[in-house]
């Protein structure tokens, strides 16, 4: 069972989007916020798997939110459901240490299965939202890391969401190679979780 709390200032929303959560069996709404202090003292004292985000709330916006969350909570991952897909939005999300992005008008079973997977640990970005990621970021990042191509290989199925096991029967090696590669490709792009690798990598035009 993976536990949500969905935060969103709209009560009819919110309660949309709850009503779309409880048809699924492996998921479980435990709470739910109108604003994004509720939503970190809700995350504090309930500790779910995943907190579906909207960005611009009342008295502290979804970003701030976040960044609050996975500072002070690293095991609970923030999932970003919003109508806004401005350069802005989406970089503040991300650098607040969101796992993802997806956009309301997505297809109800996307939402679900963006759920699921960052639960387990997987980055979820929406097509048109990766898209800007790289636009953006190409300009703003001259400089790119040498990554082997078996490394990016690995970065690149990260970013379909499949996990160490999965990368691992894709490419015919053991798990232990893939978390090798992964481990080298942070050093590489100075960072240290999957998520951000992902998007550094997008953002440098590697994937």
């Amino acid at each position: 069972m993976i536990r949500v709390i969905v935060a969103d200032d709209h009560p009819i929303v919110r309660s949309g989007i709850v009503g779309l959560l409880s048809l699924d069996e492996e998921l479980e709404v435990v709470g739910e916020a109108s604003d994004g202090l509720e939503a970190v003292a809700l995350a504090t004292a309930l500790r779910p798997d995943v907190v579906l985000m909207d960005l611009r709330m009342p008295t502290l916006s979804g970003a701030e939110a976040t960044s609050r969350i996975t500072q002070e909570l690293p095991d609970v991952r923030v999932l970003v459901l919003t109508t806004y897909e401005s350069d802005d939005d989406i970089l503040g999300a991300i650098e607040a240490g969101a796992s993802g992005y997806l956009l309301k008008a997505a297809p109800q079973e996307e939402i679900v299965a963006g759920i699921r997977s960052v639960a387990e640990g997987h980055t979820v970005l929406a097509p048109s939202i990766a898209a800007t990621l790289v636009t953006r970021m190409r300009k703003d990042r001259p400089t790119r890391p040498s990554l082997s191509p078996r490394e990016l290989e690995v970065l690149g199925l990260v970013a379909a969401g499949r996990s160490n096991p999965q990368i691992a029967k894709d490419l015919f090696i053991g798990e232990a190679t893939v978390k090798t590669h992964l481990l080298h490709a942070f050093e590489k792009l100075e960072v240290s979780d999957r998520t951000r690798a992902v998007t550094l990598a997008m953002e440098l035009g590697l994937l």
